[in-house]
């Protein structure tokens, strides 16, 4: 079956993929977008957005997507549902990409915008799961405003845990900071910043056991992983800090990556190691994860894509 050609691909539709969209649609880059497994990314679980520019109200996560998504059709991008689950890149400027979407359908694409997002780690246990969206939170930055004045707890010993009981110290009652080992593994400099709060209580060889509560988080039943003794705790919110890992599995020995599977991007740019494939959002992104500057990367993406492609061009007409 032969291969459809497309002048721009898009895969991931978070709100990196939608903006790339948006400019790639209106500089007539004919942009055809595959969605992947969650439409949307991560805001799609996302309650209440209130911290995106142009929004005065907020806005929840989903309605923000769908609003996203028929800006981006409205200036002509096709949006597909698909995931693309095999990739062969080139490595030839001007050279054409081969794409697989759902395992069958065959694609071949001028230049690609990777904006495949990084999936937040849980811990798994169906008390989590469900409260997701009603407490359960991976992004203090993004949600811990909703908690003002109240009791909440974080998992996690890394810096980005220490990072984020120290943001929620300043806006919230009390912070409980669950360890799984006997020391965190947060540089010294983020561990003083913790200790230093008297707002925050670090119980070590801590885990969760279950998050209590039906609709909404109401508490957390911890359990220490040497007594094995349990204990109950008043809470309205809990944030899961134990890391993100990047949807870059199907780019591996393909693209530039750091240890834990981030997309390299050279400086001040969205260009991957391979010529005309390009990287927005979260997926080259460890550091901000933010829906405001993963949008400023898909906007970067399109620009470069756009800029990749009329060097071609023009050096096919030379």
């Amino acid at each position: 079956m032969e291969a459809e050609h497309i002048k721009c691909l898009i895969i991931g539709s978070g709100p990196a993929g939608y903006t790339a969209a948006i400019y790639a649609a209106r500089a007539d880059l004919k942009p055809v977008m595959y969605t992947g497994m969650e439409p949307g990314g991560q805001l799609t679980t996302t309650t209440e957005v209130d911290n995106f520019p142009g929004y005065p109200e907020g806005i929840d996560g989903p309605t923000m997507m769908v609003q996203l998504q028929q800006q981006a059709e409205r200036f002509g991008t096709e949006v597909r549902i698909g995931m693309a689950t095999q990739v062969t890149l080139s490595t030839e400027v001007g050279g054409m990409h081969k794409v697989t979407i759902d395992n069958e359908k065959q694609l071949e694409a001028s230049c690609i915008i990777i904006s495949t997002g990084a999936s937040a780690k849980y811990l798994g246990i169906p008390s989590e799961q469900k409260l997701r969206g009603g407490g359960v939170s991976a992004c203090a930055v993004c949600d811990g405003f909703f908690y003002k004045n109240q009791k909440v707890a974080i998992v996690g010993g890394g810096d980005t845990a220490a990072e984020e009981a120290t943001y929620l110290a300043n806006i919230c009652e009390h912070v409980t900071m669950l360890v799984r080992k006997d020391e965190m593994r947060a540089s010294k400099a983020m561990q003083h910043r913790v200790n230093s709060r008297k707002n925050i209580t670090v119980c070590y060889n801590t885990e969760v056991d279950e998050v209590l509560g039906e609709q909404v988080v109401e508490g957390l039943r911890m359990i220490d992983t040497q007594t094995k003794e349990k204990k109950d705790i008043e809470i309205t919110g809990l944030f899961i800090a134990i890391g993100h890992k990047p949807n870059t599995d199907i780019f591996k020995n393909q693209l530039e990556m750091d240890d834990t599977g981030y997309l390299i991007t050279a400086p001040k740019s969205t260009k991957t190691s391979k010529p005309g494939v390009f990287a927005s959002g979260d997926v080259q992104d460890k550091d901000y994860r933010q829906a405001i500057t993963a949008a400023g990367t898909g906007c970067m993406a399109a620009l470069d894509a756009e800029r990749y492609l009329v060097d071609v061009e023009t050096a096919v007409e030379a």
